[in-house]
């Protein structure tokens, strides 16, 4: 019995054994781990959405450290993963998984990768009680050279590049899907070279949004009308604040305890004593409330921590500290919403024809101040512009009128009302915007004009009563004539009957005696 087959048999899996093994080194081989310090995004919805891991020393870990932007310093993340804007941030899950941990000292927004910031390398275990972070950036827009996250020249990717837009393929309702996608308010300006004429690409298509689009890319878009796109005219945009802050608890928009929109609720934000200053000042500045006035020191419930250099344009702009610290109620100088004025003339004395009233010299007319019902008390100023002319009125029911009996040329001229109150121990004041008042002659005196209404009234009741009563007259004339006729006929009837019935003596005799 021969023993080669056997043998040539046992061969071919030790030779398929080698074989795979061989082909799985040199696979590896090929396959070169990432660079030092490379950052993905993991398990989010898109491919620039998830939580930050950075690749440290041979293992992916997580990213955590004590002082985070809630926006700037996301900004080297989202452009190393060449996405577009940071539109949200958040604690991602906390993770006690045993990876080394990654600490981030601190950036400055401008990098272009995070070697270049301060970098800590922990050891095993979580963020010593810490949370990693979740990313969101856009994908496909972004805006670049602005003063914050929502302004800056428009960059659309195209071909995994970033293409400038030009000014005359873009409009406003472009401009509102761009800032809604960034997580901004609505647009501000929207102008070519306002952030630079753009260098590199040019996006080769005219977008045609309605405006309700969530995404600039889910937008039509059409071939650009005779090819052309003057150069340097790289649209810019300025998109509004995020509508993610609010002042609660003080009676105004512009005073109350501070809150940030953040993962789904409003949370209470806090700041060291040293720090609240220049947090209130980005606070009034994002609410278009004016500066700061107060800070009143905080409650008892701890918020989230924020540290700003006060000129930031938005809270978001700021860096989040994860410490729980005492919450801050700011004042604003625009505490008291602008007074209303208008016009109104119980004689009939205003004219209302133009685009401003006019007042007939010699009528009265009474000036009204009022405000909306946001404090008690407080007092309206009337203010005659170009004249030292002013008269003071204490609110009653949050208004004021003032009477001017009669109307003479003095009274022309621009008029506003200015409502002060005290409260928060402190003045505040708001002005209304400008009446502008025109005296004119009347077209006839006003007893004339009395008269004559007068008389009309008469001649129209006279007119009507004439016009009802005369076929009535007409008709009792004819029936008291006809009632006549037949009685004469009636008589003469009977008398012609009695003398056919008489002979011809009685007929004489009667005639006699006639």
């Amino acid at each position: 019995m021969s023993v080669e087959p056997q043998l040539e048999t046992d061969m071919i899996p030790a030779v398929v054994l080698m074989t795979l093994l061989w082909s799985t080194d040199l696979q590896a081989q090929s396959v070169s781990p990432p660079a030092e310090l490379s950052v993905r995004l993991v398990n989010g919805t898109t491919s620039c959405s998830g939580t930050v891991e950075v690749f440290n020393e041979g293992e992916w870990s997580g990213l955590c450290t004590s002082w985070w932007s809630m926006m700037i310093e996301v900004r080297f993340v989202c452009r190393e993963l060449n996405c577009g804007n940071p539109v949200a941030e958040s604690g991602g899950p906390l993770l006690e998984d045993g990876r080394r941990r990654v600490i981030l000292g601190g950036c400055y927004g401008n990098e272009s990768s995070i070697r270049q910031c301060d970098i800590v390398r922990g050891g095993p275990g979580g963020c010593n009680g810490r949370t990693y972070h979740h990313v969101t950036c856009s994908e496909s827009v972004r805006l670049v050279g602005g003063s914050g996250l929502c302004s800056g020249r428009v960059e659309v990717k195209s071909n995994q590049s970033w293409a400038s837009v030009c000014e005359a393929d873009f409009d406003r309702q472009d401009a509102e899907v761009v800032c809604g996608e960034l997580g901004c308010g609505v647009p501000a300006a929207l102008q070519g070279g306002l952030y630079g004429g753009g260098e590199g690409q040019t996006w080769d298509k005219e977008f045609q949004c309605k405006g309700k689009e969530s995404l600039l890319l889910d937008c039509d878009t059409s071939d650009r009308e005779n090819n052309t796109c003057l150069p340097g005219n790289a649209v810019g945009l300025t998109c509004s604040e995020p509508d993610d802050v609010r002042l609660v608890g003080g009676g105004s928009r512009c005073a109350g305890g501070v809150e940030w929109y953040d993962q789904g609720e409003w949370r209470i934000v806090g700041a060291d004593d040293w720090n609240q200053d220049n947090l209130a000042a980005v606070v009034c500045r994002q609410l278009g409330c004016g500066s700061t006035v107060s800070v009143l020191p905080g409650n008892i419930t701890r918020g989230n921590g924020a540290s700003c250099s006060g000129s930031e344009p938005s809270l978001r702009d700021c860096y989040r500290m994860y410490d729980l610290l005492p919450g801050l109620t700011v004042i604003c100088s625009d505490l008291l919403v602008q007074p209303d004025i208008f016009l109104t003339d119980p004689m009939g004395g205003v004219s209302r024809g133009h685009q401003e009233p006019e007042v007939f010299r010699g009528y009265s007319f009474t000036i009204t101040c009022s405000t909306q019902p946001q404090y008690p008390g407080g007092s309206f100023l009337l203010t005659f512009t170009g004249s030292n002319r002013t008269q003071t009125q204490p609110a009653v029911n949050h208004s004021a009128a003032f009477l001017f009996p009669a109307a003479d040329d003095s009274h022309q001229g621009n008029y506003s009302c200015v409502y002060d109150n005290y409260v928060f121990s402190h003045n505040f004041s708001s002005e209304s915007e400008l009446l502008s008042l025109t005296i004119t002659a009347s077209p006839l005196p006003a007893f004339i004009i009395r008269h004559v209404v007068v008389l009309l009234i008469l001649l129209t009741a006279i007119t009507t009563s004439y016009l009802y009563y005369k076929p009535t007259r007409r008709q009792k004339r004819v029936n008291r004539v006809s009632s006549m006729d037949l009685y004469v006929n009636a008589m003469e009837m009977v008398s012609l009957s009695s003398r056919a019935e008489a002979g011809p003596g009685e007929e004489r005799a009667a005639q006699g005696t006639e």
